[in-house]
């Protein structure tokens, strides 16, 4: 974790990642796309999604969830930022001649070889069925369905545990810590992701969220009775409801939004618990 000196009031507070285990700045050309803002808007113009615009341009990176090049031998090249996710990237340079990026694990290095196979070795950055990897591993970018790619375990510092296996599936332990089956003949690569102390970061000044992309909230107790379900009143004033609601008079907070009758409500062994 980097903290800034205190020259002004906005350093004082800011912390930010320590970069000093990437290799390269700038990407692979062949491996990144355009990448245009819509600033939380859909395809009739309309903000479905508030308080996004601006931001810093990007351009995306083509990452590899699949990573279907079985008993290919990779070397990583090097290990990079994503302006678009959380945690690092790793460029993987392959025998065959193909580059990939690829979500980068804690402890992957420069040098290091990755290989997808049922007999890859158990090392970080490797890819194996569920079904040949060792119970109470650490594992991460998992798929739901086989040869569909990866989905679960994604972001920074995040991680799944291999809790147990049985009748053709394996139980997982998922970061919210709800248990959940998936298909033991689904990929995973072994590690913990890169950039654990993501979430620590303190933005320290709105000027940085703004550079992100985020805009500015207005408080719904600041607004007037027209606008939102907690505004009014003469002064400052409570939102005299029993409950939080959303600017669309929705529960706010405590409220189960996940289909009752969900197809994979049959996967989900046990549910996260609350905190």
């Amino acid at each position: 974790m980097k903290i800034y000196r205190p020259t002004t009031p906005g350093r004082r507070q800011m912390s930010a990642v320590d970069f000093s285990v990437l290799t390269k700045s700038k990407p692979e050309k062949r491996l990144t796309a355009g990448l245009r803002s819509h600033a939380g808007r859909n395809s009739q113009g309309r903000i479905t999604v508030r308080h996004q615009g601006g931001g810093h341009k990007k351009q995306y990176r083509l990452v590899d969830f699949k990573q279907d090049k079985f008993e290919v031998p990779g070397k990583v090249v090097s290990i990079e930022y994503d302006p678009n996710r959380t945690s690092f990237i790793a460029l993987v340079n392959y025998k065959d001649g193909d580059k990939r990026y690829i979500l980068a694990p804690q402890n992957l290095k420069v040098g290091d070889t990755v290989l997808t196979s049922e007999s890859a070795l158990f090392e970080t950055g490797n890819r194996l069925p569920l079904s040949k990897i060792p119970l109470g591993t650490f594992i991460h970018n998992i798929e739901l369905s086989p040869n569909k790619g990866g989905q679960l375990a994604r972001s920074a510092g995040s991680s799944v545990q291999l809790l147990s296996r049985e009748g053709g599936y394996a139980n997982l332990v998922l970061p919210s810590s709800e248990i959940r089956r998936v298909q033991e003949n689904c990929m995973a690569s072994i590690g913990v992701l890169s950039n654990p102390e993501h979430n620590l970061v303190s933005i320290g000044k709105a000027g940085r969220s703004r550079w992100m992309g985020v805009r500015p909230t207005v408080r719904g107790s600041a607004m007037n009775p027209v606008d939102h379900p907690h505004g009014g009143g003469e002064g400052r004033q409570p939102i005299g409801l029993k409950f939080p609601k959303t600017p669309w008079g929705k529960h706010a907070l405590g409220v189960k939004t996940r289909r009752k009758k969900k197809l994979s409500n049959k996967f989900i062994t046990s549910r996260r618990k609350k905190k």
